[in-house]
């Protein structure tokens, strides 16, 4: 058919398309026959997998007394109408439009019926003596007129700038679209079912702040007109969240939010995305490798049916326990390079760059430690790895390690197939230190570094009243579903990923 081919310069060109005129052409022979093309509503009573299940020992030939009503796009039209295959949101099933079976005054429908078209079918379920599941239609309603064709059908959607500007158009052609948007919603409210089942109480918190913090990156700055004043689009909700903590709402908070972040894109960075955030009091960070492996685990079973993913052909066991490293031992396991024998920054930057590792001027201990195991060691981390014992200069929310190193703190990050996965802390809770650390992130902001954390005082004084032994751990989902869908692009598993302006 003629119309099935490939068209991506529609858009601002629509009202020249010669197959768009065509098919308001057939709008026009609907209006001429009394059809309103575009109705209020449809009374569907079943869907397309919902009667395969119900008719699955259905015998070739036999017809049944099962009368439906389903509805769905025209995605093959064949002998003239006689043969469509409707899609819904759960598969495909026949329609056999026929005098038979319709009435006349039905009948000048079908030659006006366009690849694309939604319709709703009523009749009876029959399997045809090929084996063919089919609904004979007894009457069809028009639903919604598609005035531009879809691609050709047999090359589908490959243009990948089109699947992203035009994720509607990807969703109708690609059935991998589909399942990878709806395993990230199954990854969601998996999170949600587990840390409900466990006490976790799901909050919101701001999106817009008038101070940038909860985390070291560079914010969108939007201007709020009534109050004449500068906000920031959320880089984090952590201090929120431990706000809500020291005030006792519950011991164990979550949200599912959206943050925003000022940087570059690549295929594992959008400046929007999505992340789990939760803090449980009186919990450490040795508690929130638990909980990750847990929630991780949970929710690949819940998307996938299994612990064990393929990603780009090697095979990701998310089965617990995962192992748990300490950065300074992986570089040294990597490097024979031991930091935490290192006494001055001097000396450590100058091993870290002797690596390869690249440093901004002024680095200090930890920023040379962080840069060598991002070098030598990240990408190497393919099966589940907590990374424990992070610098202190890194690390400005989290408490200091109790093995005593002044340098260290409690944290960690779960890298998987070499990405940060997951980060987590036993959460600072002492306000003098924590005052402290703000202070010298605004020391490093002065000299430059403008992803440097802001100092919030409010949540100082909220410190001050006292925050209880905190575990807080944030689960980047984007990269999760990533890497649950074996998708090479963090655009593949967001609807409606950020994209350079056309022209």
């Amino acid at each position: 058919m003629p119309e099935e081919r490939d068209d991506h310069e529609r858009g601002e060109h629509a009202k020249d398309n010669q197959f768009r005129r065509a098919r308001l052409e057939k709008l026009e022979g609907l209006h001429e026959l009394g059809i309103d093309a575009y109705p209020h509503r449809f009374t569907r009573n079943a869907m397309a997998a919902e009667i395969d299940a119900r008719h699955a020992t259905l015998a070739p030939g036999e017809v049944t007394e099962d009368h439906v009503a389903v509805a769905g796009r025209i995605r093959a039209n064949r002998n003239n109408g006689m043969f469509i295959d409707l899609h819904d949101a759960s598969g495909k099933i026949q329609i056999f439009s026929h005098k038979d079976f319709l009435a006349a005054e039905q009948l000048p429908l079908l030659r006006l019926l366009d690849l694309g078209d939604i319709i709703g079918v009523e009749g009876i379920v029959r399997r045809t003596p090929r084996g063919e599941l089919t609904v004979n239609a007894q009457r069809i309603t028009v639903l919604s007129k598609a005035l531009l064709p879809l691609p050709e059908k047999f090359h589908g959607l490959a243009d990948i700038e089109t699947r992203y500007r035009q994720r509607y158009l990807d969703l109708i052609m690609n059935d991998e679209s589909r399942a990878t948007l709806r395993k990230r919603s199954q990854v969601i409210a998996a999170f949600r079912r587990y840390l409900a089942a466990r006490d976790y109480l799901e909050v919101e918190t701001p999106m817009l702040h008038t101070i940038a913090g909860g985390a070291s990156a560079k914010p969108f700055v939007t201007h709020h007109n009534a109050l004449d004043m500068d906000l920031y689009l959320r880089i984090a909700p952590e201090l929120h969240l431990k706000r809500l903590i020291v005030g006792g709402l519950s011991d164990r908070v979550f949200e599912i939010n959206r943050c925003f972040r000022n940087e570059g894109l690549s295929p594992r960075h959008n400046p929007e995305f999505t992340s789990l955030e939760l803090y449980e009091a009186f919990a450490d960070f040795t508690d929130m490798m638990d909980l990750a492996e847990n929630l991780v685990r949970y929710a690949a079973m819940a998307a996938c049916g299994t612990t064990a993913v393929s990603y780009g052909g090697t095979t990701i066991d998310l089965a617990s326990p995962w192992p748990r490293r300490s950065m300074a031992s992986l570089v040294e396991e990597k490097t024979g390079i031991d930091f935490l024998a290192i006494e001055t920054a001097a000396a450590a930057v100058e091993m870290a760059q002797g690596l390869g590792a690249d440093l901004k001027p002024g680095a200090s201990w930890g920023h040379a430690l962080e840069a060598a195991f991002a070098h030598t060691v990240e990408a190497g981390l393919i099966q589940p790895t907590h990374v424990t014992d992070f610098p202190r200069d890194i690390s400005p929310l989290a408490k200091s390690h109790r093995n005593g190193d002044p340098r260290l703190v409690e944290r960690f990050e779960t890298y998987v197939n070499g990405w940060e996965i997951a980060n987590a802390f036993s959460e600072l809770t002492d306000p003098r230190d924590q005052l402290a650390r703000f202070e010298a992130q605004m020391e490093e902001r002065e000299r430059g570094d403008d992803e440097a954390q802001m100092l919030d005082a409010d949540f100082v004084t909220a410190l001050e009243y006292g925050l209880p032994p905190t575990g807080g751990l944030g689960i980047g989902i984007d990269r999760l579903v990533m890497l649950l869908t074996d998708s090479p692009s963090i655009r593949d598993v967001i609807a409606f990923p950020t994209m350079r302006r056309k022209g």
